[in-house]
């Protein structure tokens, strides 16, 4: 059997949109769609990346739009970190009918459903070759999961965080609506924060440029994609210092 090529990033953190589960339904989970992106991961897992995999929860509930209909925000993000919760056990399910073993970590305590967050249990989950689902957001209000995700990169000291997205990376506008929209190849951190590019919120990108995280935003649905990603091909945009 041919070994799998040794991957250019050993320890990743793979940031997933909810919507990235919801498929063409607008709505919910796929269970095709999900196991789709779990097969993508069982791949670069059998190459000996380590990955730990940040998810949101817009496909089920979006707090902002909720707020705009006058909900308390706080209210409306602590839904939005249980709606994490539900997609990362959704993740758990897809990855382990591929026979990869996974633990789902929560920054809100559930403890019937998930393991607490801690940061020393996560690490060692990775270097025992586990998949580490991160779910509840920060465990706080006011946060994003693109925070999250910067957050959870820097304490386990992975190598990249790598957007999944539905673009082929970060474009000057939405190129679903603007043809003229330009993409970058490469950025820098503080061109995204000048030019208010729609990649990670500020804080997220703060702490990236802070820390020496750096991104790559690609597109999850070309197959193949996040192989090469983590082979160090040059797919999507990379933002840098």
């Amino acid at each position: 059997m041919k070994k799998a090529k040794r991957p250019f990033y050993k320890r990743i953190v793979l940031k997933l949109s909810g919507e990235a589960l919801q498929g063409k339904s607008g709505y919910g989970i796929d269970t095709i769609v999900a196991r789709s992106i779990a097969a993508q991961i069982k791949q670069i897992h059998g190459m000996g990346v380590q990955v730990a995999v940040v998810i949101g929860g817009g496909n089920i509930f979006r707090g902002r739009e909720a707020v705009k209909d006058h909900m308390d925000p706080s209210a409306a993000d602590y839904m939005g970190m249980l709606a994490t919760v539900i997609n990362g056990l959704a993740l758990q399910d897809a990855l382990e009918k591929h026979k990869v073993f996974t633990r789902v970590q929560t920054a809100i305590e559930m403890r019937q459903l998930a393991e607490p967050y801690i940061r020393r249990r996560a690490m060692r989950h990775l270097d025992k070759g586990r998949v580490v689902i991160f779910v509840g957001g920060t465990g706080n209000p006011y946060f994003t999961t693109d925070t999250t995700a910067a957050l959870r990169a820097i304490e386990v000291d992975a190598d990249v965080i790598l957007k999944a997205t539905k673009v082929d990376g970060v474009y000057s506008a939405d190129p679903f609506k603007n043809k003229k929209a330009k993409r970058f190849e490469s950025l820098r951190y503080i061109d995204v924060l000048k030019k208010q590019l729609k990649v990670m919120d500020a804080t997220a990108i703060s702490l990236c440029m802070e820390n020496s995280i750096p991104i790559i935003v690609f597109d999850l649905f070309i197959k193949g994609n996040l192989k090469k990603v983590v082979a160090g091909k040059d797919i999507g945009t990379t933002i840098r210092g």
